[in-house]
Order: structure tokens, then sequence, then C-alpha cells
């Protein structure tokens, strides 16, 4: 069989484990003297708390991290970061703060430690979505992949079920597209396939057993090579209609990602039904079925209008994601993507 394809790996360190956080302050010492500790208002404590513990190695706290990453807030990171003196970063919780932590980076090529404590999967990425003016863009530099990386299981524990499930469906999107990407290769493929199976598994439990530590530790390992796969490979319809909405809605990163997935797959599993295949065997049935199927049993939000998205949105988005050419393995045509779009603010299964 004759084999065409580039590999080429991203180069962050990554210490996964139980107990992994407490090496942060090795790490820190690694990369830096002062680290700047970045957080949504939400886990300040968290942010604070960690702060205590570095001692001379922290230089104060910045819990301003927003959703989408506006641009507006990383300028105030920005004067944050130079006014505390600085020379490093800590980011501390999900896609929002890891997103801020990249926007100070790719400004000033800061080195970056992150400790996920979600399952967003951005943290292994050279990849920065920012918002601005209601418009969501992307951008992929080498400064923007976080230097260090660490995995804590223990860290997740307290992420609430509704969070980990869209967190954990949002991280799926990743291995899925990466699996028709047009760049895909074999090893990204075979990580996406196993980043499911990990999350197919650790899910559910996590849904019974919130604490369970091995489930936790499971969905955390798929976490991380749905971002890898990320960012390794390009993405295509499911991303682009994702930061449509996201950007331009401001509806929530995550959910999003969550009720889209299966209607995107669906949509593409038309052109690429030989490369979604091991999705459909995972999941038992149809490449979108199966997934909704997996979110409903999950519990999580399956239509867009229960996220705010008004019905006379519909139009608008479906615009704004054809409007701009891009690789996609079906061709992107504005009625059909509205079609999808509309299955999607109902909350009815895939076609």
């Amino acid at each position: 069989m004759q084999m065409n394809f580039v590999y080429e790996p991203n180069a962050s360190r990554v210490v996964f484990g139980v107990g992994a956080a407490k090496q942060v302050r090795d790490e820190v010492a690694k990369l830096g003297s002062r680290a700047l500790i970045l957080s949504t208002a939400f886990q300040r404590s968290d942010a604070e708390r960690l702060a205590q513990d570095l001692g001379t190695l922290s230089a104060g706290v910045f819990a301003e991290a927003a959703m989408h990453t506006p641009v507006n807030v990383t300028e105030k990171a920005l004067a944050a970061f130079q006014e505390s003196g600085a020379d490093c970063i800590v980011s501390i919780g999900g896609g929002s703060t890891i997103g801020l932590g990249k926007a100070i980076a790719y400004r000033n090529d800061a080195p970056q430690i992150v400790l996920a404590t979600t399952y967003a999967g951005s943290e292994v990425t050279p990849i920065l979505g920012q918002t601005e003016n209601g418009l969501k863009t992307t951008v992929r530099d080498a400064t923007i992949l976080p230097e260090v990386v660490i995995y804590d299981p223990e860290l997740t524990v307290g992420l609430p079920v509704q969070m980990s499930v869209t967190s954990g469906l949002n991280a799926m999107a990743h291995a899925v597209e990466g699996l028709y990407a047009q760049d895909r290769n074999p090893v990204s493929s075979l990580m996406a396939v196993d980043a499911l199976r990990a999350l197919q598994a650790a899910l559910p439990v996590i849904v019974s057993e919130p604490t369970n530590i091995d489930a936790r530790s499971r969905a955390l390992y798929g976490s991380w090579l749905c971002g890898t796969v990320l960012g390794s490979v390009g993405m295509a319809l499911h991303h682009k209609i994702c930061h449509t909405l996201g950007g331009s809605f401001d509806l929530p990163h995550a959910e999003t990602h969550a009720i889209m997935l299966p209607h995107t797959a669906a949509f593409n599993a038309v052109a690429a039904d030989e490369f979604l295949r091991p999705v459909a065997e995972i999941f038992g049935g149809s490449v979108g079925g199966g997934l909704h199927s997996f979110a409903v049993q999950l519990g999580a939000p399956t239509a867009l209008r229960d996220l705010g998205l008004k019905e006379s949105d519909l139009e608008r988005a479906a615009e704004l994601a054809t409007t701009n050419a891009y690789w996609n393995p079906r061709p992107v045509e504005k009625n059909a993507v509205r079609d999808m779009l509309s299955r999607a603010w109902e909350g009815s299964p895939p076609e």
C-alpha cells in the first residue's frame, strides 16, 4: 500500500499523573523567575492558592480570562504582565484561561505553563482563537504553543458533571475532524481513534461517579490526544461553524461544540464515510446518529435555541460560515449548512 504523508509533532513537555500539579514550582523555576498566574474570575481562589504555594516565584494573579479570548481582555492582561515584572505565565483552567495565556505569548513570546482543569485540548496546540468586533479569528504560530502542560486528574474531580460532559464532547470534535483532515496522517488518526475510545468509556462513568479518579484520568488522557490531533492537522466545517456561533453570537464554546458535533460529522460522512467508519463503530450506529445518541445518554445539550440563538440568526450564521473558502471533505454550500443549523437549532437528530 502506497502511503504519502507529513507528520510534524509539536514539542510541548507533558507531565501527566495524579499529583502532577505538585511539580508546578519546579517547572516555573526551569522557565523563569516570576510567573503571572492566569485564571477566570470563577477560578480566582485556585489561582491565589497557587500564588501562595509559589511564594517568591509568583508575580501575582490576573483573574479576568474570558470566553472566546476577547482582544481587549488580552491587552489588559499584557499590561498586568508588564507591570508585575513577570517573565513567564502559569494558566490554570480550561479553554478561556489557556487562550488568554496563548494570546499573551503570541504578543511577547513569554514561556507558558498550563495546569489543565477541563478537557479543552487547546493547551497542546499552536493555535489561538481570539475575538474582536464580533468576529472570531484564528492564528497559528510556534510562539503560541505552551512549553509545559501539567495534567493532574485530581484537578478535574471538581469539574461539574455538565461541564465535564460538554468539555469532553468538545475534545471529541477535534478527533472526529482530525480523521478526515486534508493533511491527516497515520499517527494523528491513531491518536484520534484512541482518544474517542477513551472518552466514550470515561464520560458515562463521570456522569454516574463524578469523583471516579480512574475515569477522570482516562478522560484527561483522551482530551490530551484530542488536543494533540487538533494541533497536528487542519480542521474544517465543524470548527468554522463553532467559531462563527461563538464569536458572532456569543454562544458558549464547549456547549456549542457538543451540540454541533453530531450534525457536522453526519454532514461530512457523506463524503468521508471511509475515514469516519471508526466513529460509527465506537458509538454503535451511524456516525451522526451514534454521536447524537451518546450526547443524549450523557444529558448533554442538543439544541442551539437552548443556548440563546434565535431562529432569525440562522440565515446570518450560515452566511458567515460559508463566506470565506476553506477546505472540507464535502462542498460547503450555504443552503445545506442552513438546513444543518436548523436541525441543530431545533435539537433534532442529524440526518
